[in-house]
């Protein structure tokens, strides 16, 4: 199963203990973890599924590359790593 795990910031205002779901891709991996948790999917997706700017998502230690649709493959063994990106200055 997918390991989906969130930042420590993310636990400050959301329940998001580490996750194990299934899914063939970052877009099926989430789908699973909303039906978990469901607050997640506000913070994480706008209303088209796109990831919002302020996050940002890590598979197997490599940056997505498909912010739109989050098509990028993961295997069954994979970890995603869900942060908060950092912007200013």
């Amino acid at each position: 199963m997918v390991q989906v795990s969130f930042t420590h910031n993310l636990k400050r205002h959301l329940d998001c203990g580490s996750l194990h779901v299934i899914g063939d891709t970052v877009h099926e991996v989430l789908k699973q973890a909303f039906q978990l948790r469901p607050p997640l999917k506000h913070y994480i997706v706008d209303d088209a599924w796109r990831l919002r700017t302020h996050v940002a998502i890590f598979v197997d230690g490599s940056s997505i590359s498909d912010r739109e649709t989050l098509s990028d493959p993961v295997s069954p063994n994979s970890e995603i790593y869900i942060m908060q990106a950092l912007s200013g200055g």
